[in-house]
């Protein structure tokens, strides 16, 4: 996936990622109606999307062995990255997320969550020397926030603080926030579909042995609920590739900032599925405040720093062929 090391493809990708993400919120919102998944039955929640995770990485996997004519292969050295990002950036960050939304309100939930872009700016300096902390990111993080807090506060009303509830979804963020700046530190000389396909089959694997261990349970034996899972394994399975090999070729705080457009297209695309009028004044100012925050983190992407850039291609291609040698 080299072609993502090109700057205006790789925004384009990222923006279709969050675009796919966005479209799970509703979907997954149909699939608890579907299969009579209560509000409270968390158990029943973690197995549908350990189902969903599994699926996703099972699929990428099969893709993977159909484009190279041969099974994929972790070596050694692969196993702890893939452990670890399997662990926190699907398992822990969902157990967090599934546990703390039955207990908070849908527009805490967004604006907690649009706080991962503040921890990944503030947290990638001191893992990437070429990630500095600079008064565009902040500006821009505090933009995109805007728009976000905009949206979601005039909609689902005021924000208080639980441990079981916003403290949850905190530590989801930070789990979202920590697994993309994992992806960055371990993507150098790894291939970004045989990470993916394994760390979401083994985040997928925890999710669903969690959830049955807890009494939970799906009903899939129906067109409408298969087709479900389904497409929610799609989305999984091409947005978290595409997103782990832009974060190979890009600086993490550039790139995670986009998150930020997935509440955004979350609400639009629930309110166009309910055949609701999603272009209010409010939303129109929230998505010019959130893009205006993703141009202005981006907009320093110039001169000194494209140089920079190069350096860290040209040392990215030079490690994987040292790796292929290895091999």
């Amino acid at each position: 996936m080299s072609f993502l090391i090109n700057r205006k493809t790789a925004y384009f990708t990222a923006v279709v990622c969050t675009l796919l993400w966005g479209t799970a919120f509703p979907v997954i919102k149909y699939g608890y109606e579907l299969m009579s998944i209560q509000q409270g039955d968390i158990p029943s929640k973690l197995v549908f999307a350990g189902a969903r995770f599994f699926l996703g990485g099972l699929m990428v996997y099969i893709f993977g062995c159909a484009s190279r004519r041969k099974p994929l292969k972790m070596q050694k050295s692969d196993i702890a990255p893939v452990l670890l990002l399997g662990l926190v950036q699907t398992a822990l960050q969902y157990v967090f997320s599934y546990i703390g939304v039955g207990f908070t309100t849908a527009s805490a939930t967004s604006v907690i969550t649009a706080c991962m872009s503040f921890f990944v700016v503030i947290l990638s300096p001191l893992f990437f020397k070429n990630d500095r902390l600079t008064a565009p990111k902040v500006i821009g993080c505090l933009a995109g926030f805007a728009g976000v807090a905009l949206m979601s506060l005039l909609q689902g009303g005021a924000i208080g603080f639980s441990l079981m509830g916003e403290g949850m979804v905190l530590l989801s963020t930070l789990c979202a926030a920590v697994g993309n700046l994992l992806t960055k530190g371990f993507m150098n000389s790894r291939d970004a579909v045989t990470v993916t396909a394994f760390q979401l089959m083994l985040g997928g694997g925890v999710l669903l042995l969690s959830g049955f261990a807890f009494g939970g349970r799906i009903n899939i034996f129906s067109t409408a609920n298969s087709a479900v899972l389904l497409y929610l394994a799609f989305v999984s399975a091409a947005a978290f590739t595409l997103w782990t090999a832009v974060l190979k070729y890009h600086p993490v705080s550039r790139i995670s900032v986009f998150n930020l457009l997935v509440p955004v297209f979350g609400t639009i695309i629930s309110g166009i599925l309910l055949f609701e009028n999603v272009f209010t004044p409010v939303n129109i100012i929230s998505l010019v405040l959130v893009c205006g925050g993703i141009f202005t983190v981006n907009a320093e992407f110039k001169g000194k720093e494209n140089k920079t850039k190069y350096n860290e291609i040209k040392e990215i291609e030079q490690n994987k062929s040292k790796f292929r040698k290895r091999q």
